[in-house]
């Protein structure tokens, strides 16, 4: 075969077939079109304005705390959870991943109800934690974190696992080797070798909590400055005010915008 003819197989095999091409743009207007909708209703003139208007303000510092008290408790609980997941060998696991798994299809509304079945004050956790220690988590700032915490947690458990399962694991073996302990080994080899990971895991994290709507409208409901956070103020000002509703979510499109380009180079691995 000619030099020529190979060249022009490569072009008919690199070329983009129809058929697949229309249903890709069209894939991509769907996907972009709403995003392009929502900026050309913004109020551009008067957004300043609209930013620093109390409502918003209250909302975003609740949104920001609450994300953050989430992703760090997830943290706390989820990355445990990876490294069992990813390193140990138990009956069941299968099924423990799976179930660590469900907040990710489960519908939101769901969890929020399970939730407050299991912390409301007839729950099965909550009675005993209102009449030992006087704690009640639904409809308070705690119960935003603890809802945001429960759908939040799964992308941090997945993403730590992973990169639990592709870290060398012979530089664990040397440090134990040199008579490192368990403990050790965890935060000075482990933690360093899936730090790529665990930051990505976290940001996923926060980016879950800080756009939750479903279990924390129904596990701690809808209170200004307790509760209020972002998306349930977007649900509230849809209702009143439709110019407010645009610039709360301009705001979190901003936010998820930002948070995927900075992990670009993470979960992207094409040019």
């Amino acid at each position: 075969m000619t030099r020529t003819h190979v060249r022009r197989a490569r072009r008919r095999a690199s070329g983009v077939p129809v058929a697949l091409l229309l249903p890709a743009l069209l894939g991509l207007v769907f996907l972009v079109l709403p995003l392009v909708g929502l900026l050309a209703r913004t109020p551009w003139a008067d957004l300043p304005q609209r930013l620093t208007a109390p409502g918003v303000l209250t909302a975003l510092r609740l949104s920001l705390l609450t994300a953050t008290l989430a992703t760090l408790l997830c943290l706390l609980l989820g990355v445990p959870l990876a490294w069992l997941l990813a390193r140990v060998e138990f009956p069941g696991r299968r099924l423990v991943r799976a179930l660590v798994t469900v907040p990710l299809v489960l519908p939101p509304v769901v969890g929020g109800v399970a939730l407050l079945l299991v912390f409301g004050r007839r729950g099965l956790l909550g009675g005993w934690l209102d009449a030992t220690f006087g704690i009640s988590l639904p409809f308070t700032t705690a119960g935003v974190v603890l809802a945001e915490a429960f759908v939040a947690m799964p992308f941090l458990v997945i993403a730590v696992e992973g990169a639990l399962r592709g870290a060398d694991s012979r530089y664990e073996e040397a440090a134990a080797t040199l008579g490192a302990g368990r403990w050790t080994t965890f935060t000075h080899v482990t933690l360093p070798l899936v730090a790529p990971g665990l930051a990505a895991g976290a940001v996923l994290c926060w980016a879950r909590a800080l756009g939750e709507f479903g279990a924390t409208i129904t596990f701690a409901g809808n209170y200004p400055g307790r509760t209020q956070t972002m998306p349930l103020a977007v649900y509230l000002a849809l209702e009143t005010d439709v110019q407010a509703a645009v610039v709360l979510s301009l705001v979190l499109l901003t936010v998820s915008v930002a948070i995927l380009a900075g992990l670009r180079d993470r979960w992207i691995t094409s040019p």
